[in-house]
């Protein structure tokens, strides 16, 4: 006997679901966002007893994932080394920031080599990717093409003939299933999409990106249920009013999730970027006060990128902290620092503070650096143009150890770099690496009343 089914009201921002309509969603705070939705019924009885399956213990052979490498090195550099077969991909970014140009020329690249790969778009026609195609110079790659949205359909296209090595689906808002009642674009839809997509990739072994939309904040837009259910989640960030695109993976079962991929946006389409701290300290104003250099660590890359920090006198009652590219939460706790045990008056000033490049950082060893930025703004000094940064603050003004203090080094010796500016080593690290030689100099600093005494005595020695 089929069961009663009952109508379910289910928020189109979160997944949240209701049994009754609500103006505001409490889960997210949407005002109406809320839709009623209805699913299959569930017609299968239950089995009174289960299936007894074998149970293995942790010893035993394990093999790598077999993976498609797709033929653009940063992009196996997020995804672990390249596609692993039968894995989802759920690939979201702000509209514009380069996702199709990225899918296109990944995709060519596996065709070129003898690879079947399917494009399926949901939301452009086949003559507008051709274009596409053609401005990125691909238009001999053998990429099959369709627009389509329903996916009963494209299972049954795609299962014909050899498998795919991959499949990308343009994006997942857009398709729908003829097992849920509901309309395209809605959670219910989304979530039953998503779940037939990922059926058929587990059954061919073919490789599935979905494109998904984002929210205003930078989410990707749909039931959090979806990111649960792919293997991996790659976001591509970017600002539109610069040429560097960032792919970052937020989560990823065979790869590590704290590696990035550094592309720059140029006329045939997105060019990886093997030295991307070069770039973003390229055209920096070494005499210029307020700047300094952080050196980084993104996953097991050392990053280089300039700090710039504004110290201006306020006119108004509240002062304004503003910040780009780090978060004003932590540039709030340094600045209070700073005014606690470091002896400076912020109180009365306007603070602004960018990451250079357009990159977002959210390691806390930058803290070192912003404060010696916002020190330099405000007293006028320039910092020494051949320093870098790095080290995390306490609230006690204290400087704390951070990890792969060699990897920074050796990445700023690299690109020219003489001193540095860092932490105290631990005193178990520092019994054990007496005989190691440090690739360029080094001013140990164990509290900020250090960082700001340094740059005054800087001062006072120019003048």
């Amino acid at each position: 006997m089929a069961k009663q089914r009952h109508p379910a009201f289910t928020c189109q921002e979160c997944g949240a679901v209701y049994n009754r309509w609500k103006g505001k969603c409490e889960a997210c705070g949407g005002w109406n966002t809320i839709v009623e939705e209805t699913g299959p019924a569930a017609t299968r009885p239950s089995r009174a007893k289960g299936r007894i399956f074998p149970l293995e213990g942790l010893q035993g052979e394990t093999k790598e994932a077999p993976r498609t490498p797709s033929g653009i090195a940063e992009l196996d550099r997020v995804t672990g080394g390249g596609f692993v077969h039968g894995s989802i991909i759920l690939l979201g970014g702000d509209p514009g920031i380069g996702k199709s140009t990225l899918l296109m020329q990944a995709s060519a690249a596996l065709a070129m080599r003898g690879e079947r790969v399917a494009y399926i778009s949901g939301e452009e026609a086949v003559a507008q990717v051709r274009l596409r195609a053609e401005r990125l110079g691909l238009g001999q790659a053998p990429v099959e093409l369709a627009s389509e949205t329903n996916v009963e359909d494209i299972i049954a296209t795609l299962s014909q003939g050899r498998p795919p090595a991959l499949a990308i689906i343009d994006s997942i808002q857009t398709m729908w299933t003829e097992t849920v009642e509901s309309a395209p674009g809605t959670v219910t839809q989304v979530r039953g999409s998503a779940q037939a997509l990922i059926r058929f990739a587990k059954t061919t072994g073919t490789a599935v990106i979905l494109v998904g939309h984002v929210t205003k904040d930078g989410q990707i837009a749909g039931p959090r249920v979806v990111e649960h259910m792919v293997d991996a989640v790659v976001s591509f960030e970017g600002d539109t009013g610069h040429h560097f695109r960032i792919m970052r993976a937020v989560k990823n079962r065979f790869g590590p999730t704290d590696e990035i991929g550094v592309f720059e946006m140029s006329d045939q389409g997105l060019r990886e970027v093997p030295n991307p701290s070069e770039l973003f300290l390229a055209g920096r104003d070494m005499a210029t006060a307020g700047t300094a250099v952080f050196a980084g660590m993104e996953g097991t890359r050392p990053l280089l990128v300039e700090i710039q920090a504004l110290v201006a006198p306020s006119s108004l009652g509240t002062p304004r902290r503003a910040v780009v590219g780090w978060d004003q939460s932590r540039l709030s706790m340094v600045l209070a620092v700073l005014e606690a045990h470091g002896g400076l008056k912020l109180g009365m000033h306007d603070v602004y503070l960018n990451v250079a490049g357009g990159l977002r950082i959210t390691e806390p060893a930058a803290d070192l650096a912003a404060a010696a930025a916002l020190v330099s703004s405000l007293s006028g000094n320039p910092l020494p143009p051949d320093t870098v940064y790095f080290g995390e603050m306490g609230l006690s003004g204290a400087i704390r150890p951070v990890a792969q203090e060699q990897a920074r080094l050796k990445e700023a010796a690299k690109l020219g770099f003489s001193s540095a500016v860092s932490p105290q080593p631990r005193l178990d690290k520092a019994k054990g690496s007496k005989s190691e030689r440090l690739p360029l100099a080094t001013s140990a600093i164990g509290h900020i009343t250090d960082l700001v005494a340094g740059i005054a005595a800087r001062r006072r020695k120019a003048s």
